[in-house]
């Protein structure tokens, strides 16, 4: 039975699940009825992140243009440009044992693909959720539903795999951010250009 979060809760996905290494982050969202017509395309993304909270190198950023960490550790499985349908609409598998050791945090995002052009906002998106499951038995370990109401944010962090002492925990983050992914990129460290 998966554990149902509330912002700001953390749990430890490893401490009850000895030997597991391989889980797979599934993001989703449904664009609500009142939208502006034209499409969303949302983007999630993953942010590797050393102990001060910023990428250590520009290929700690696995989003739709990289998606895979050089480590083999993140491994984002492709830009789904409409959001239709049930069930997650992006998956980003992540291998613990793979990580490098320097990594301490793993931040999961997801943006509005120009969202100043097409001028849409979390205000127009519902149902947001993060979910992780094991890979190997495909069982909803946890679930972090975004009720908030983010309306004029164009970026949000959903939640974080963390690092502590030998366990990996996760954190329902549920953060916003105007300016959207250039915004999350800045607060991350990686450089844009």
């Amino acid at each position: 039975m998966p554990i149902n979060l509330q912002k700001g809760q953390k749990v430890s996905l490893t401490k009850g699940n000895p030997g597991l290494s391989k889980v797979v982050v599934g993001l989703g969202w449904d664009i609500n009825q009142f939208d502006t017509g034209g499409d969303f395309d949302l983007d999630a993304a993953a942010f590797l992140l050393g102990s001060n909270g910023k990428v250590t190198k520009s290929e700690d950023f696995v989003f739709y243009g990289n998606l895979e960490h050089t480590s083999g550790s993140v491994m984002h499985m492709g830009d789904n440009l409409t959001g239709a349908g049930d069930g997650d609409d992006e998956q980003i598998k992540i291998d613990l044992s793979k990580v490098p050791e320097q990594i301490e945090k793993i931040a999961f995002t997801v943006t509005i693909y120009e969202s100043e052009q097409r001028r849409q906002n979390f205000g127009q998106v519902n149902n947001a959720f993060i979910r992780i499951y094991n890979e190997n038995t495909g069982e909803e370990m946890l679930r972090y539903d975004l009720g908030e109401d983010f309306s004029i944010e164009t970026a949000a962090v959903f939640g974080e795999l963390y690092k502590s002492g030998a366990e990996w925990k996760f954190n329902a983050i549920g953060s916003g951010y105007q300016g959207g992914l250039a915004a999350l990129c800045a607060n991350f460290g990686v450089d844009t250009e």
